[in-house]
């Protein structure tokens, strides 16, 4: 009888663990930018994705750098980036199976109103930072090895300024991270590196009456999502120098077995179909669009 009833009691529970193992199958993990998950862009594509797919994400959001070695260290099934130069590399480097280019938005420096430095309307960003050098305005820098502070060290390179070294050390899930810039020389009365996202840095420039380089997601979100919005206006935008494309990468099974490839091939496939675009375009604050297409 005992018997009976333990057979009885594992045929009853079967169904369970077994949805509960396929519903734990259908879960992937995501290292992204911040601006992913702060814009709210995620809040709105994420759901979307489960509800065609049944595809849930596990989402660790971070700044480009540590999300790709995230994907290099194998801790996760896929990053959703910008910094196309190192997502290349990852891809070269078989970490990565493919690159797919799934939307874009745009940096831009954003400033007080008053623009001390004068770098409203400068045609190129490079232009600008120069312009903010020279006044020796504060500057709030990432500083975080992050998209936006790799294409902050790309600005200062074309500005044509004397340019120093710096190396800072971080901690990124109980690891010291080193972290390698530039920044131009004598500038320890202005620059500020602290070492935070896009949101705390937008507010601490905010604080300060300082400028920052954004990118446009995160900025509009800062400015018209919230009840207290930051008080900086975009000053520079436009140009080629100013791009900001993200990418879509699944972990390559080849270095790390346990990565959900089909899953993520899945996602992947999704993002750039004209679903996921249409949900990216669709998203909006204040009847600004935020993110725009990539895929072909």
């Amino acid at each position: 009888m005992k018997l009976t009833k333990l057979l009885l009691s594992c045929l009853l529970a079967a169904p369970f663990l077994t949805g509960s193992a396929l519903a734990e199958d259908k879960v992937l993990k995501m290292s992204t930018t911040t601006s992913t998950q702060e814009s709210g862009l995620l809040d709105v594509l994420l759901p979307a994705l489960e509800k065609d797919t049944g595809i849930s994400v596990k989402v660790v959001a971070k700044g480009t750098g540590a999300a790709i070695r995230d994907g290099i260290d194998g801790n996760v099934d896929v990053i959703f980036v910008h910094d196309r130069a190192r997502e290349e590399a990852f891809v070269k480097d078989g970490y990565g199976t493919k690159r797919y280019a799934v939307m874009h938005n745009d940096f831009i420096l954003v400033g007080p109103a008053a623009d001390t430095a004068k770098i409203k309307g400068t045609a190129e960003g490079a232009d600008a930072m120069k312009k903010i050098a020279a006044a020796k305005a504060t500057f709030i820098s990432r500083g975080d090895d992050s998209g936006t502070h790799a294409k902050e060290q790309e600005l200062w390179k074309a500005s044509g300024l004397p340019l120093e070294n710096a190396t800072s050390t971080m901690e990124k899930d109980g690891k010291p991270i080193e972290i390698k810039s530039v920044h131009p020389a004598t500038s320890n009365d202005w620059y500020l590196s602290v070492g935070q996202g896009m949101g705390k840095t937008l507010t601490m420039a905010d604080e300060k009456q300082a400028y920052t380089l954004a990118d446009r997601g995160t900025y509009i979100k800062y400015k018209y999502g919230r009840d207290i919005p930051v008080n900086l206006e975009i000053l520079c935008e436009g140009g080629n120098q100013l791009a900001n494309p993200y990418g879509f990468i699944p972990v390559s099974q080849a270095k790390h077995p346990h990565v959900k490839a089909e899953l993520a091939d899945q996602m992947a496939k999704w993002l750039v179909s004209a679903k996921g675009q249409q949900v990216i375009a669709d998203y909006k604050l204040h009847g600004k669009q935020l993110f725009f297409g990539d895929a072909k």
